[in-house]
């Protein structure tokens, strides 16, 4: 059951993080450079998206934590390679990203999911079934 607890906050941490990193690169497209931020003319918008997005990545590093006590560090590290899809995928599918969609990107996508579905598809080593010899 504690596996299954921490698949669910492995895949919480990568929803998260993915949201998070859209949302800073939708907030850093509206945003002018660091350096004009005193002189004014800054979307309130995309400050609070920023604001968000810097939540999002905090309780994604919780997520991130429980799931660490429920998991092998090898299967739970491999299903935070699901977050490239994502971004990859909502950038490309969403029109204010203005990302295209290419062949080579999405065979990428797919080698990652397949390596993350091989990765977590075999039992996980339990050593307390191991027979005594």
């Amino acid at each position: 059951m504690t596996r299954y607890r921490g698949i669910t906050f492995a895949l919480g941490s990568v929803l998260l993080v993915s949201a998070a990193q859209l949302g800073m690169r939708w907030s850093m497209s509206r945003l002018p450079l660091p350096e004009h931020w005193l002189g004014g003319g800054i979307d309130p918008a995309a400050i609070a998206v920023v604001l968000v997005a810097i939540l999002a990545y905090a309780l994604s590093m919780l997520c991130w934590l429980v799931a660490l006590r429920d998991l092998p560090l090898g299967r739970a590290y491999s299903l935070l390679s699901i977050s490239y899809a994502l971004v990859y995928l909502a950038a490309a599918s969403l029109p204010f990203f203005h990302e295209d969609f290419s062949l080579s990107k999405s065979l990428g996508v797919a080698l990652v999911i397949l390596g993350v579905i091989t990765i977590n598809s075999r039992p996980a080593y339990a050593p307390e079934l191991r027979s005594a010899p």
